[in-house]
């Protein structure tokens, strides 16, 4: 009899309910983890427009995120007797023959609830249902800061559509959980068929050397994660700075950089959350400590706006439903995507984005403004290609940024930005344009 442990979007042992589950259960324990091919093709994205987008779901910057998340999380795993088992295949074709060959009575993953996570749920699903043993699947949900069964809301249709009414109502009436970890446990290796990572080749990507400029030159795993956040918090103390430079464009210590981690589960947002309770404690507390904590809200608030809304996160009407003229350009998209456009500063965070993968927030929010509001593009494009680019993607946040800026999710008024004040509030000596477009400003 054995466990197994389906990790998705929680590649961390510490404060990991499944991997903590399965652990105090009956058996030996298992961990899997799938670069599903579905994630790695060409794909429309399910938008009803008559354009091949020129671009994947997963590109290369992500892809290698996520291999070596993969790489240290089978690491860590060993240290406990766990083996993870890793196929670049798909978890329909997968799983049933591991059910029989280690007697899976459990399988233990994250819930999730978007569409692809969903699908991926549902075609597994039709091939366990012809096995003569099924085991019990058991999901747990575990990405949020605040945990949906303690939200102080009666159901997910009745969080609030603002985002202040959310965050206000949560942080008066809840506690953040404890964490958990499985630091005393230790299991006999189980006999298992050793497997290999894949290459970005055989992803179907190609290899590439990390740009000097970058801003975001980590790696993935949740060793990293905690080396970074140590850096940020304890080495450095830049957390008591964090709102002052969260709108930098330049380096890498203007904002805590843990996004990408976060996005894949390397890092927990709760153990976010309580690091920086004890750094508050520690050495100090103010605005800009509970700044970090109010992103991790905002990231939560996303989640449940995506809960509560299903499918309409990919609408072209947005959660609002609004009716407006889309345009879609090939032309545009190009220009817009290789940073030609007329605007120098939407230019320079394209570049950025390109050569690594990475965009500050102050530069997603002015070129997700110019593509969808000033040049009335389909944002539903511009979000996919942030979904295949970016180290960071997390479907919930991306998805609902992308309405947010551009008239269709929670803020229902004109978030147009005048992008040549931007430029010259966020980058007023031209440093960064510089960086990236790499001439002089006359």
């Amino acid at each position: 009899m054995s466990n197994l442990v389906w990790f998705r979007n929680d590649l961390r042992i510490t404060d990991n309910h499944s991997l903590k589950n399965a652990c105090d259960a009956n058996g030996a324990v298992i961990g899997v983890y799938f670069f599903d091919p579905m994630y790695f093709q060409e794909s429309d994205f399910g938008l009803d427009i008559d354009m091949q987008l020129p671009f994947g779901k997963t590109g290369k910057y992500r892809a290698q995120f996520i291999i070596e998340a993969v790489k240290d999380l089978r690491k860590q795993l060993e240290s406990h007797g766990i083996p993870l088992l890793v196929f670049h295949d798909s978890p329909a074709t997968v799983i049933p023959s591991l059910i029989q060959e280690h007697e899976i009575t459990d399988i233990y993953l994250q819930k999730e609830w978007t569409r692809d996570e969903l699908q991926q749920e549902k075609l597994l699903g039709i091939e366990i249902e012809k096995l003569e043993k099924k085991p019990k699947g058991r999901r747990t949900y575990d990405q949020f800061l605040f945990h949906p069964d303690d939200i102080p809301f009666s159901s997910f249709q009745n969080i609030p559509t603002v985002f202040t009414q959310f965050r206000k109502k949560c942080e008066k009436e809840l506690r953040v959980r404890n964490l958990v970890d499985i630091k005393d446990y230790h299991q006999e290796f189980p006999e298992v068929t050793e497997t290999n990572l894949p290459t970005l080749k055989e992803l179907g990507l190609e290899n590439f050397e990390k740009d000097h400029r970058t801003a975001f030159p980590w790696k993935g795993g949740a060793t990293e994660a905690w080396e970074r956040l140590n850096h940020y918090f304890w080495e450095t103390g830049k957390l008591q700075y964090y709102k002052k430079t969260r709108n930098g464009l330049v380096g890498i210590d203007y904002s805590s950089k843990l996004s990408a981690w976060l996005a894949i589960g390397c890092i927990s947002a709760r153990e976010i959350y309580w690091e920086v309770k004890r750094f508050e404690k520690e050495v100090k507390k103010n605005q800009d400590t509970y700044w970090l904590i109010f992103e991790l809200i905002w990231r939560d608030f996303f989640k449940y706006v995506s809960l509560k809304n299903g499918n309409d996160i990919f609408k072209i009407g947005g959660i609002l439903q609004k009716e407006y003229e889309w345009k879609t350009s090939s032309r545009e998209l190009e220009k817009w995507m290789n940073g030609e456009t007329h605007e120098r500063f939407v230019n320079a965070n394209m570049k950025e984005l390109s050569a690594t993968g990475w965009m500050s927030n102050r530069g997603r929010q002015n070129v997700a403004s110019y593509w969808s509001m000033h040049k009335e593009q389909d944002w539903r494009i511009g979000a996919a290609y942030f979904e295949h680019i970016l180290i960071d993607y997390d479907v919930h946040s991306n998805y609902g940024n992308w309405m947010y800026n551009s008239g269709v999710g929670n803020d229902p008024r004109n978030r147009t930005f005048n992008i040549q004040l931007q430029a010259s509030r966020y980058d007023n000596d031209g440093k960064f344009q510089r960086l990236w477009l790499q001439e002089e400003l006359f």
